[in-house]
């Protein structure tokens, strides 16, 4: 299938469901052959049959992004099956909220691990190939939470801390023709935000409510807006941007 990723190789963690479904989604139609890790075996299979039946080129293998082993053999089988690396999107994520006093170290470590351990651990696994191709964009999914929010210390160290990893990466990697960016979703539907809602007491169709009165454009975000600034940074016509957070969130945060 034709389109700007022609060629190109997509690897998305956490790319079964949400937000990196939408991404992988956004890559296959766009002609890129797309490889998806997740731990969720059961919307591994789903999302890998549903893209199949499009007839887009996909790989799938269940992996922990915590674990490094585990990250850099399916790096390896995604090479080996398509021959390239050329995008990595950094999407995986949980979270643990909770008021600080109420927070363990559990839910402080999970949510550091997954994202800022499995982010560096994808980042590691496909810089060599993209080093020796002189070519790559990396982007990691960080959040408007990184500016802080009630009831997430965690994933909001997390979400900026993620934005400093960028920074790091396209200095170190710009040379190799490497570019590193990183997307801040604001209230996006998804299944997280479902937990959100659960956890504050309050139904779904509520939470979406309240979050659109305080959005400047009066909508609230879909998957596939964020696959919209992926695609952005993953073009090859984006060479010129790197270490940059684009902030999708219907409005702009300081």
């Amino acid at each position: 299938m034709a389109g700007r990723f022609h060629g190109r190789t997509a690897f998305v963690t956490g790319g079964s469901r949400g937000i990196g479904k939408g991404i992988v989604q956004r890559f296959a139609e766009e002609g890129a052959s797309v490889a998806i890790i997740d731990v969720n075996e059961e919307a591994l299979i789903e999302a890998e049959h549903e893209l199949r039946e499009r007839g887009f080129n996909v790989f799938t293998q269940v992996a922990n992004v915590v674990e490094a082993e585990e990250v850099e053999s399916a790096v390896q089988a995604a090479y080996d099956r398509f021959g390239s690396i050329d995008i990595l999107v950094n999407n995986a994520g949980v979270i643990r909220d909770n008021m600080l006093f109420k927070m363990t170290d559990g839910d402080w470590d999970t949510v550091m691990n997954v994202h800022l351990k499995g982010s560096f651990n994808a980042a590691r696994a496909v810089q060599r190939y993209m080093v020796d191709n002189n070519y790559g964009r990396i982007i990691n999914i960080s959040s408007t939470s990184a500016l802080g929010n009630r009831g997430q210390a965690n994933y909001a160290t997390a979400k900026a801390g993620l934005q400093g990893f960028t920074k790091t990466l396209s200095i170190e990697l710009g040379r190799f023709g490497i570019t590193c960016n990183a997307v801040a979703p604001g209230f996006i539907e998804t299944e997280m935000t479902k937990q959100t809602a659960a956890r504050i007491g309050i139904s779904f169709e509520d939470l979406v409510k309240a979050s659109v009165e305080k959005i400047p454009v009066g909508r609230s975000g879909k998957p596939e807006d964020i696959a919209n600034a992926a695609a952005f940074f993953a073009d090859e016509r984006s060479s010129f941007v790197s270490g940059q957070v684009m902030y999708v969130a219907g409005g702009p945060k300081n």
